[in-house]
């Protein structure tokens, strides 16, 4: 079972690649919760929050790519380690788009139950891609 539930997991970095989010149908459950704190629509459970939230990236990083660096399984549970990359192109909650590119690296952990994704918890460098986008300052070291 772990096997397919990396793979299932998989499915969903390769659908959002695609652009094909109708995949997010067939390996979401429609009781879904998204424990993501970065994510404005973590109250629309189902597959139909997660479209909201990859219409909505998708939208302010037309090119945006995942690659899955690495998958752990264990039990009910997978963890995948992965990259995003993509240049901000249209507005992203209220912020106008930059024209420039960054590169983030996350970890999701998703939860199985009956073959589907029930639950997920998000951690990526939010900050580290507003700085990479200019807008927020870098940290820079205190002067001596």
């Amino acid at each position: 079972m772990s096997e397919q539930n990396k793979a299932a997991a998989k499915r969903v970095f390769d659908a959002w690649n695609m652009r094909d989010l109708d995949v997010f149908d067939e390996v979401i459950a429609a009781d879904y919760i998204d424990h993501d704190p970065q994510n404005p629509f973590a109250d629309t459970h189902g597959p139909e929050g997660f479209k909201r939230l990859a219409q909505m990236y998708l939208a302010a990083f037309s090119d945006q790519r995942f690659l899955v660096n690495e998958q752990i399984a264990e039990g009910d549970f997978v963890t995948t380690r992965w990259t995003g990359t993509g240049t901000n192109d249209g507005e992203m909650m209220g912020m106008h788009a930059t024209g420039k590119s960054a590169v983030v690296q996350g970890i999701t952990i998703t939860r199985f139950q009956d073959g589907k994704i029930v639950e997920s918890w998000g951690c990526w460098d939010a900050l580290g891609m507003m700085q990479q986008l200019g807008v927020v300052q870098s940290a820079s070291s205190a002067a001596t």
